[in-house]
This record gives C-alpha cells, sequence and structure tokens, in this order.
C-alpha cells in the first residue's frame, strides 16, 4: 500500500510540473513559429491543460482498466466547473467578455448531451469512442476557423499580454518534447499508483477516476485559471475550463474508447455521473453566457454553490463507498 501511496504523490507531482512545461513549451514554440496569439489560446492552452487527462486515460485503457479512464473524463468535468470555478470566483469573481467563449458554451452543453446518448444504451463501442475522437478533430478545425475570423476577441488581447516574456525557440521545442515524455511517464506511474490503491481498499476503478485521478489531473486547468483571474485575464480561466471539459468528452472518453471499448457500463455512470456533470454545465451556462442586460459572470456567491456541489458530491460517492464496503 505504502509503494502505491507514494506512486500516486510522484505521478501527481510530476504530472503538474510536466504538463506546465508541456503548455509553456507549445505556446512558445508556436508564437514563434508564427501562430496568432488568439489560436494558441483557444487550442494549446485552452486544450493542453487536458494533456494529463488524455494521457492518464489512454495508459489506463490500454492496461485494461477503461472504466478508471471513463470516471477520469467525466470527474475531470465535475472538478472543473464545481471546484476550480467555484474557487477562482471565491478569489476573483469571473466575468466573461469573449465572444469566443460565449460561443463555446451552448457547444460544451451540446457535446455533454452527446455523451449521455452514447452512454444510454449502457455502453462504449468502438464506433462511440471514433465518432468522439471524429467530434474532437471538427471542433479542433472549428476552433481554428472562430479564432481566425475574431481576432479582436478579447481573449486576443490577454494572450497578447500572457505571451509578452516567452523563452525562446530552442528553449520552446525542448519543453515540449521533454514535457509530453515526463506526461506519459508521469501518468504510468499514477495509474499504477490508482489501480494498486482500488483494489487494496476494494474501490472501482470507475470511483478512483472520478474522484483522486479526477482531482489530479485537473490540478494544470486550477493552477492556470487562478494565476489568470489573479492577473485580470479573466477569459483565459473561463476558457481553459470550457476548452478542457470539450477535449476531455471528445478525446479523453473518446481515446479511451477506441483503445479498449466498454461492453457494460456501470449504470450510475448515468444515474448519477453524468447527470451532475450536465446539471453543473447548465449552470456555467446561465451564469457565464450572459442573458439581455446581465453580463456573463460567476460572481463569489455563485462559487460558494459550486464548491458545494462538489464537496456535497464526492461526500455523496464516499457514503456508497461506506455502504458497498
Amino acid at each position: 500500500m505504502f509503494l502505491f501511496l507514494t506512486a500516486i504523490i510522484i505521478g501527481f507531482t510530476l504530472l503538474v510540473w510536466s504538463a506546465d512545461k508541456f503548455v509553456d513549451g507549445a505556446a512558445a514554440t508556436a508564437k514563434h513559429l508564427g501562430m496568432p496569439s488568439l489560436l494558441i489560446g483557444v487550442l494549446i492552452v485552452g486544450f493542453g491543460t487536458s494533456a494529463p487527462e488524455m494521457v492518464v486515460s489512454a495508459i489506463a485503457a490500454y492496461e485494461g482498466n477503461p472504466a478508471l479512464a471513463l470516471g477520469n473524463g467525466i470527474g475531470s468535468n465535475i472538478v472543473n466547473i464545481a471546484l476550480i470555478l467555484g474557487l477562482t470566483a471565491l478569489i476573483v469573481p469571473i466575468r466573461v467578455h469573449s465572444k469566443i467563449i460565449k460561443k463555446e458554451l451552448p457547444l460544451l452543453f451540446a457535446i455533454v448531451l452527446l455523451a449521455g446518448v452514447l452512454l444510454y444504451d449502457g455502453a462504449l463501442s468502438f464506433l462511440d469512442g471514433v465518432l468522439l475522437v471524429t467530434g474532437f478533430f471538427s471542433l479542433i478545425a472549428w476552433s481554428v476557423f472562430s479564432a481566425l475570423r475574431s481576432r479582436k476577441d478579447s481573449l486576443s488581447d490577454e494572450m497578447d499580454a500572457e505571451l509578452e516574456n516567452i523563452m525562446s525557440l530552442k528553449a520552446g521545442i525542448f519543453w515540449l518534447v521533454s514535457g509530453l515524455v515526463l506526461l506519459v511517464l508521469s501518468s504510468r506511474i499514477l495509474v499504477w499508483g490508482a489501480v494498486g490503491v482500488a483494489h487494496e481498499f476494494g474501490v472501482s476503478d470507475l470511483i478512483i477516476g472520478l474522484t483522486i485521478v479526477a482531482l489530479g489531473t485537473s490540478l494544470p486547468e486550477l493552477a492556470a485559471s487562478v494565476a489568470a483571474v489573479k492577473k485580470g485575464e479573466h477569459d483565459i480561466a473561463i476558457g481553459n475550463v470550457v476548452g478542457s471539459n470539450m477535449f476531455n468528452i471528445f478525446a479523453v472518453i473518446g481515446i479511451a474508447a477506441v483503445i479498449s471499448p466498454m461492453a457494460s457500463v456501470s449504470p450510475e455512470v448515468m444515474q448519477r455521473d453524468w447527470l451532475v456533470m450536465l446539471g453543473l454545465t447548465i449552470a456555467l451556462f446561465i451564469m457565464a453566457y450572459g442573458f439581455k442586460a446581465r453580463e456573463g459572470r460567476i460572481n463569489r456567491l455563485e462559487g460558494f454553490i459550486l464548491l458545494i456541489c462538489y464537496i456535497a458530491y464526492n461526500t455523496y460517492l464516499g457514503l456508497q463507498l461506506t455502504q458497498s464496503v
């Protein structure tokens, strides 16, 4: 047990550090190669912080633990909205100005509904995975198109400020490659430790994915969002979460299903976890989109409510575990 817990701690530490270096290296490389700042914000920062979820889930599925991968994908979305945006809004209320983000919010809602449709039959097939991965590439194409058409978006101004003092091209390439290698290594260590703990305590891979693994792989989003709002870069903070959540469903769950299709998905996924993810996504849409005279924002009260939702959900999972042991 000591070895498993040590592996989880080491895996999380390396994962967070390598993910940060990977994103910094990718952003610097893209900037030196002439990619527009807005495109860097939408693609690299928005999706790049989900690299830990993708790598962890791919390794888990490859090693025969697809339920952990599914739990990680759904659990990370719950963590992103309820914990990360809730905590961030308590520190500094978040205001949404970017038109691109307001376009992405209803798209995220549609993607969550699609995940529910695919999970409704209690399975996640290879074809379901192909459909999700195809959706991911379509999302990238749409993001590029939207970013190129909205060069004066407020998100672009925030990214210009963020990229003022970037590393050299040589350093960017080094950390892009090194960060990716360390991501894979740390993910392998983390999955080994998480599966070991699950087996020792008799906990399902799904629950481990929804809780410990989801929280750990979402730490880069937490760090990025808190740092962004402290600098007044509110659109980066919320855009990071919205992009990550779309990525988690399309790429994280999709790749896992392609690698290891799930003939039987636990009924609790639809009856409990997907419903929580859907409810939080609806809440995020209502808060952040802005209707008529109300601007898009998440104030401290709303942030507190999101945090309470996260605590309540994890408490419920804990009670279910206690009853099952």
